[in-house]
């Protein structure tokens, strides 16, 4: 069985883990650079402003447009749904599917596991997330609730300039990885950090292959009481479970 698509929908999963923080969205695609008199405010200061909105954040919920831009034969596919997010010990994420074909993601960070429901065929792929727990870790450093400090070691962070994305003034960061195995998937990712809200706008995954990911969020609300069935991938009884490898 190629593993590959699978594989993809749950480190995309992850990314969405990274990219909740984001208020509503546009592409940037074609975003005006923002030409100000005065200049905008230092990386530092942008960091420890994005720190303090981080510990903030509890719970998030939004309406979902994930796009996937393979490069080589320019293909561009788009997928919607909805989005749920709980930070802390019991954290989860996920992802319902609506269009072009339903499908649901589901990322349990305590348990170190993940399933995939396709309801086309009946069936929940799981799989474990222990041997992958490292890259997982790192793939969440990117996100909230981690240390500006603990982000630098594993990224290299640098302040490319300001764009305007739907009116909001916005500082693009570009974060490398410092570590092999993060950069075996992705060479580069791409912030765009409001100045208003200092939480990201928009986030976009360079994968290793020249592909990229970007994902935009509408209709969010922020800590808002999620319950607990809310992480549960509603099946039928008969859905047969497969153990992925």
């Amino acid at each position: 069985m190629d593993m590959t698509a699978p594989l993809r929908s749950i480190r995309w999963a992850v990314i969405c883990w990274l990219a909740l923080l984001s208020l509503p969205v546009l592409l940037v695609t074609g975003s005006p650079i923002l030409h100000r008199k005065k200049p905008g405010p230092p990386l530092n200061e942008i960091l420890s402003q994005m720190n303090n909105s981080a510990k903030r954040l509890k719970t998030v919920s939004a309406d979902l447009s994930y796009t996937k831009v393979t490069v080589v034969v320019n293909d561009k596919s788009t997928q919607l749904g909805q989005l749920f997010f709980r930070k802390g010990k019991n954290g989860a994420v996920l992802v319902n599917f609506q269009k072009p074909e339903p499908k649901a993601i589901l990322v349990l960070m305590k348990q170190k596991k993940a399933e995939i429901y396709l309801p086309k065929s009946n069936q929940i792929q799981e799989f474990d997330l222990e041997k992958r727990g490292a890259l997982v870790e790192q793939f969440l450093l990117l996100g909230f609730g981690t240390e500006i400090n603990d982000l630098q070691k594993s990224y290299g962070i640098k302040l490319i300039g300001e764009e305007v994305l739907d009116g909001d003034t916005t500082a693009v960061l570009e974060l490398t990885p410092r570590r092999e195995d993060i950069a075996a998937q992705l060479t580069k990712v791409q912030l765009w950090v409001s100045e208003d809200s200092w939480i990201p706008a928009q986030q976009k995954f360079y994968e290793a292959d020249g592909d990229y990911l970007i994902a935009r969020y509408s209709d969010v609300k922020v800590n808002r009481q999620l319950p607990s069935s809310t992480f549960r991938i509603s099946a039928p009884k008969d859905v047969k479970r497969v153990k992925m490898g």
